[in-house]
């Protein structure tokens, strides 16, 4: 713990919850409430490297508009200027931004959580789903660590055929392990034997048909999180926080 902050209170009385304590004149710090409300939270996601997950490639193909080939979507994190170096995932391909619009008007900079559209000075073959990254790019893989919890009433088990939704994003993958559930009243890992039940917590491998640009949920929340979907209705299974890849893999028993 960082910085730790003391405030006298007496939830009875009500004294420094909401309003200063006159039978504590002897503090003269914030109450409770005003503490909490100055207390930050979350991430800045200007400050995390500059992802850009694809939702929509635009080619207009008209007379005025010949050449122009847009990558519209939201910036997950990170800032953009034009002449940036990015990359490409999953094909790893590196090029620059040429140019960027918003809201039809050019801009030098974007930052997170814009919606814009980026124009890269060389032609290369990208589609919905892949991801931007400026910095660092994380690595592509088909086999994903993740802590995940369990939304449906439906057990999750090994072997389970669904959908991941990651960012724009949706591929097809296999449950092939479960490690552990977590007993959320003494934090210890219990086997999962019997799958993963509605508000278990637990740590999966996942495989994929394709492979994702995860970055570790620790490292950028957006896109380190996903979902998992029933292929048979399209309800939600389970929310995923991705970890380490396979390599890396141990099992706890």
């Amino acid at each position: 713990v960082k910085d730790v902050v003391a405030v006298p209170i007496s939830a009875l009385a009500g004294d420094n919850v909401v309003e200063p304590s006159a039978a504590m004149d002897w503090y003269g710090g914030p109450t409770l409430l005003e503490h909490l409300e100055t207390v930050p939270v979350g991430t800045d996601p200007d400050a995390e490297p500059a992802r850009f997950p694809v939702q929509y490639v635009i080619r207009p193909q008209s007379e005025e508009h010949h050449d122009y080939r847009g990558y519209a979507g939201q910036l997950a994190s990170g800032v953009l200027r034009v002449g940036d170096t990015v990359t490409v995932q999953p094909s790893g391909h590196t090029t620059t931004v040429a140019a960027i619009d918003a809201l039809g008007t050019p801009t030098e900079i974007a930052w997170a959580p814009q919606s814009v559209t980026l124009r890269l000075a060389d032609d290369l073959d990208i589609s919905r789903g892949d991801l931007i990254a400026a910095g660092p790019p994380p690595a592509p893989t088909k086999d994903v660590q993740a802590t995940v919890c369990h939304l449906n009433e439906r057990p999750l088990h090994v072997g389970a055929k669904v959908l991941l939704k990651h960012t724009t994003r949706t591929v097809r993958a296999l449950v092939k392990d479960i490690g552990y559930r977590i007993d959320i009243d003494t934090l210890h890992q219990r086997p999962a034997t019997d799958g993963l039940h509605v508000n278990d917590i637990g740590h999966v491998l996942l495989r994929t048909a394709e492979p994702l640009a995860l970055d570790d949920y620790t490292d950028n929340r957006r896109t380190g999180s996903f979902i998992l979907i029933d292929p048979a209705d399209g309800t939600t299974l389970t929310a995923g926080m991705a970890g380490s890849t396979a390599e890396e893999w141990t099992r706890h028993a």
